[in-house]
């Protein structure tokens, strides 16, 4: 009977050995995978940076036109951070995003007729000019404070 018992002890031992060791290897998958994880949206957050500093840049210089500088910065700055995204001094940028959503774009602007394109780029201007500066100076906070170089 004791060697019954022994047996059924070591046969326990053994059991709770090999699933301690399972638990302890899936532990590591988990911990291994949420690493990957952690650096790939690190990686992420810093080419959304360095997106974000090249949009800001080229609307500074004047090599992105204003409006569509801004949409893209709006767009790219929500999934950056949304805390900055919805920052006063980002307001311009939202205010230009949120007055152009209903225009179309690409193929669909190509389909417009020339009138109604002329009245949605006269919308432009004068959203440029009542953003612009602003949008300008969300650009350069963007550059200079907000957006780690």
């Amino acid at each position: 009977m004791s060697s019954l018992v022994t047996f059924l002890y070591a046969a326990a031992l053994l059991l709770i050995v090999a699933l301690s060791v399972h638990a302890g290897l899936l532990w590591r998958r988990v911990w291994l995978r949420q690493r990957q994880i952690a650096q790939a949206l690190r990686q992420r957050h810093q080419a959304l940076a360095g997106d974000l500093r090249i949009l800001a840049a080229s609307l500074l210089d004047g090599q992105l036109p204003l409006i569509e500088g801004a949409i893209r910065i709006k767009v790219l700055l929500d999934s950056y951070d949304t805390g900055l995204a919805n920052d006063p001094r980002s307001e311009a940028l939202q205010a230009i995003h949120g007055a152009t959503a209903h225009i179309p774009t690409h193929d669909a602007w190509k389909a417009l007729e020339r009138d109604e394109q002329r009245r949605h780029e006269a919308d432009f201007r004068a959203l440029e000019s009542r953003h612009g500066e602003d949008a300008r100076r969300a650009a350069r906070w963007l550059l200079n404070e907000a957006i780690p170089g």
